[in-house]
């Protein structure tokens, strides 16, 4: 059965499985295309010009192909293997004249596609990449690796980079952007590295837990401060077998280094939280973040981050109630440790009882594996959240006209129509506020890159290797695509910078207050959030993910100003730091949301590349 859309036609399969949909099988080629407009090179001596480029190793260790989702390990593959390849001009040119029309997804390799109702089915795919021009090897420079991007791919973070004095933060929240390599220095400004985040700067480390999803191991060691390089490291996971296999020989040469296998007892659940427990000296911090522990995620992605206070250890003989905070963090905090019912995390457990987390100021909202009932349906995913914006925010005026805007980097299997869960019982729980009686029906807007937004950004078509937005998941939910709107963070600078940040917010009608404001690890899928069953009576959720919650009441707010201007940072700012444009911008016609596992192969990329799944 096919179904036409504004964002394309599909073939669209029978299926009605519910559950989160696996990446499929296969490979995907990055092309260099030798072809690049003058505007292009001239734009790439201008960077290789200002920018000191420094060799990487000469070669790449094997484990780094096996990290993440199988659209980063392609993408990973591809940038270490490139074809570098001869193309007719004119051809190119006729190639980026039919991206400009907007026919369509771009599934079929022909340049003589009339676009007519008889185009390719998604079962009419080229099983493999079309032939290519006569290959030219690439000169590879000394002491480094070939990459589909020419040198600049190679530009390493300025020596001012990392901070050597605490940079200025906006304390009043404690939310934080990234740095992206490749940016001017204001829109640096007040984001933070790894390396400042563990530096000495912040305290003087004595152990530390590392919560994610994917790991370099080397990698991640070499981020810690060389005075700390050698302090214990719990590395908390959700691999299993081969995975689990190759996570723990990448730790070999690293003693320190110790393991806690999160229990995934649901079909398609991962460990996708993203925590930092840090224990010193002088106390103990927790960061809660979105960015995953390999490189890729911390070099020209935006990421989000919320960093806590440093909490002091309390007095000997304190009761065990003391050092809550407002937002019952520390009850939540330690009921989200023990979910794990791992022993490794005892000790942690016992550290965070020892301190006093009284100026925490943000709620936390955890999703752990499992299926609630009753009062236990409240204390996990979506419901969890529900629970929250019902106890501590407010009703507005004219609240049905303040949208809800969610922002993430991957989607789930959502069902044949909206009714079935988006429309449902999640956007319930997004349009709650306070005790108010009033269900109303506000805008939902859903930020999430467009082809476009992918083919012209710092890293270009890689980048959809952490977009892994599948078509098996799409062709199934064309009417989600009504929702999109395009990734642009002009007024930040970050609009190059693809989104691997998951945000959730609340906006006024002119996008200038925000009611609440979310950022966690969750993107949009059942699997992250939960879904109710059972006649609502029961909740199951898949996944561990972790995020914090902003709600004004917390900082004596009735709502958040919305920063428009957020960089350089301003320590004493009241404005709340929203990593893209407000209002946000709709699809056009032309527009196409990134699916990673379709080619791209009609226009290159800002590096000459194109995206050919094979």
């Amino acid at each position: 059965m096919s179904q036409d859309s504004q964002h394309g036609k599909w073939t669209v399969s029978s299926s009605d499985d519910e559950d989160e949909a696996l990446p499929s099988s296969g490979t995907t080629t990055i092309k260099p295309v030798s072809n690049l407009s003058s505007s292009q090179s001239s734009l790439n001596a201008q960077l290789e010009a200002i920018m000191e480029v420094k060799p990487e190793p000469a070669t790449i260790p094997a484990s780094s192909l096996l990290i993440g989702s199988e659209a980063r390990q392609s993408a990973a593959m591809n940038q270490l293997n490139p074809v570098k390849f001869e193309t007719n001009p004119s051809l190119a040119g006729k190639r980026n004249k039919e991206v400009s029309d907007g026919s369509g997804w771009a599934l079929s390799d022909s340049d003589d596609d009339d676009g007519g109702a008889n185009g390719k089915s998604l079962s009419n795919l080229p099983k493999r990449a079309p032939p290519s021009p006569k290959a030219k090897k690439m000169k590879v420079e000394k002491d480094r690796p070939p990459s589909p991007h020419g040198r600049v791919y190679y530009i390493d973070e300025p020596e001012d980079f990392f901070e050597t004095s605490i940079p200025c933060l906006n304390d009043t929240y404690r939310f934080y952007l990234n740095k992206v390599t490749g940016l001017d220095r204001n829109n640096n400004s007040g984001a933070l590295h790894i390396r400042d985040i563990l530096s000495p700067l912040f305290g003087t480390l004595k152990e530390s837990v590392q919560f994610n999803y994917c790991f370099d191991i080397a990698w991640m060691v070499k981020q810690y401060p060389s005075e700390f390089r050698d302090r214990p490291v719990l590395i908390v996971h959700g691999d299993k077998r081969e995975a689990k296999a190759r996570l723990v020989q990448q730790a070999q040469p690293f003693p320190h280094v110790r393991f806690c296998q999160a229990k995934l007892d649901i079909a398609f659940g991962t460990h996708h939280t993203k925590m930092m427990l840090l224990w010193y000296e002088e106390g103990f911090r927790v960061i809660i973040l979105t960015s995953n522990l390999i490189r890729a995620d911390w070099y020209q992605k935006t990421q989000g981050m919320w960093m806590s206070p440093l909490f002091p250890r309390l007095p000997e003989g304190s009761s065990a109630t003391a050092g809550e905070s407002p937002t019952f963090f520390k009850r939540d905090l330690l009921k989200y440790l023990v979910s794990y019912r791992a022993p490794e995390l005892e000790e942690w457990i016992q550290r965070i009882k020892e301190h006093d987390l009284s100026e925490t100021r943000v709620y936390l909202v955890g999703s752990t594996p499992g299926r609630y009932m009753g009062s236990d349906m409240e204390h996990w995913g979506h419901l969890r959240l529900r629970k929250l914006l019902y106890d501590h925010t407010d009703p507005v005026p004219n609240e049905e006209r303040w949208p809800v805007i969610g922002q993430f980097s991957s989607i789930g299997s959502m069902g044949l129509d909206k009714t079935k869960w988006l429309a449902g019982e999640f956007q319930r729980t997004m349009t709650t506020l306070g005790k108010s009686s009033l269900r109303s029906d506000p805008p939902l807007h859903l930020v999430y890159p467009s082809v476009e937004d992918v083919r012209t950004s710092l890293e270009g078509y890689p980048a959809g290797g952490s977009l892994p937005y599948s078509i098996q998941t799409a062709q199934k939910q064309l009417w989600l695509h009504s929702y999109f709107h395009r990734w642009k963070a002009n007024s930040t600078g970050r609009s190059q910078a693809m989104p691997h940040i998951k945000t959730y917010m609340r906006a006024s009608p002119d996008f200038t207050q925000l009611a609440w404001f979310l950022v966690t690890s969750a993107n949009l899928s059942k699997a992250a959030w939960g879904a109710l069953e059972k006649n609502n009576t029961q909740v199951m959720v898949r996944s561990y993910e972790l995020g914090v919650l902003f709600i004004p009441s917390a900082f004596n707010m009735k709502t958040f100003p919305v920063h428009k201007n957020p960089f350089p940072v301003s320590s004493s700012s009241s404005g709340f730091l929203v990593p893209f444009d407000l209002p946000p911008t709709s699809y056009s016609p032309k527009d196409q949301p990134w699916i990673w596992n379709i080619p791209y192969n009609q226009a290159p990329d800002r590096h000459g590349n194109i995206w050919v799944p094979s």
